[in-house]
């Protein structure tokens, strides 16, 4: 259901780019448009995950430097039939993790500290287990695409505003349609661009708890993180607040409600999935929450992120 609904809203966001291109540019401008949106987002696919990762702090750990974390990922990759990710450790107090890369093969996942620090080890596995699954659905690939198709649609409304104001000047209704495109077409691009983004975090959710088997754990350990998000600020997402929607919860002080503007769920609505799921499943499983921070159960004294 979400890949369909996910096809749809792509096919409205492509319909509304034809549709912004026709009264717009015309064949011409939608073409330039196109081609500059994809050529910036073709970049992007090729070095998002590095630059991402750069830009949050995060270093790079395997089997030596954090033993209990690198072994959780190899095992639930294996789970998930998927190729070993490279490991990454955010130095940041707020609870919460993402995964880049333009496919499995060339995948990443990375998680904070905070969120190392405050979960159980079957929450991180729930976590950790939802960014797999956003690897094994490919959503990278799905965003990247519709991030190429909103860029392009502003830059319609852009050609328009400064090259189209001549356009049918003897017919009033072309120019209040050029208005309502260059005003309406971006935001409608942006909502669109929103909701397919919730839209992969439900999928995430359901793939996250069907890795690892687990989804009450995955449902406890979303209710820690956003308690914690409302508290714990965390200063390199604000400063790019473009990144916001791969994690796995809105890192960012806004509203994390699940109205126009959010790029996630509630996490109430995505806890409620999760326990509907546990009872689909039939499973008697609890989250642990009482183990305490891996750091107490880890061997060296840095903690097992190293």
């Amino acid at each position: 259901m979400n890949t369909m609904r996910t096809g749809l809203l792509m096919a409205a966001l492509m319909g509304l780019f034809l549709a912004a291109g026709y009264l717009i540019g015309r064949e011409q401008g939608m073409f330039i448009a196109f081609l500059m949106a994809a050529g910036m987002n073709l970049f992007a696919y090729w070095n998002a995950d590095k630059m991402v990762l750069r830009m949050h702090g995060a270093r790079q750990v395997d089997r030596q430097t954090a033993p209990e974390f690198y072994g959780l990922i190899e095992d639930l990759s294996q789970r998930a039939g998927l190729p070993m990710p490279k490991v990454y450790i955010m130095d940041n107090p707020q609870p919460n993790a993402f995964a880049t890369g333009r496919n499995p093969q060339n995948a990443a996942v990375a998680a904070t500290t905070g969120l190392l620090q405050i979960l159980s080890r079957d929450e991180i596995a729930g976590v950790m287990a939802h960014e797999l699954a956003h690897v094994k659905h490919r959503d990278t690939l799905v965003m990247t695409m519709t991030a190429t198709i909103a860029g392009a649609i502003s830059m319609l409304a852009n050609f328009g505003m400064f090259f189209g104001g001549g356009r049918d000047r003897n017919n009033p209704l072309g120019g209040v349609a050029m208005l309502l495109t260059i005003l309406v077409a971006p935001l409608a691009a942006m909502l669109v661009q929103m909701a397919i983004s919730r839209t992969r975090e439900y999928g995430a959710d359901r793939g996250g708890a069907e890795i690892s088997g687990q989804p009450l754990a995955l449902a406890s350990a979303l209710a820690k993180i956003s308690g914690a998000a409302h508290r714990i600020e965390n200063p390199t997402a604000e400063a790019n607040p473009a990144t916001a929607h791969m994690f796995i919860i809105n890192p960012l002080s806004g509203a994390r409600m699940d109205g126009l503007f959010s790029t996630h769920p509630d996490p109430g609505n995505r806890i409620a999935e999760l326990q509907r799921m546990a009872e689909q499943m039939g499973s008697n499983l609890r989250s642990k929450t009482d183990d305490g921070p891996w750091s107490s159960r880890s061997s060296h004294a840095a903690g097992p992120w190293g």
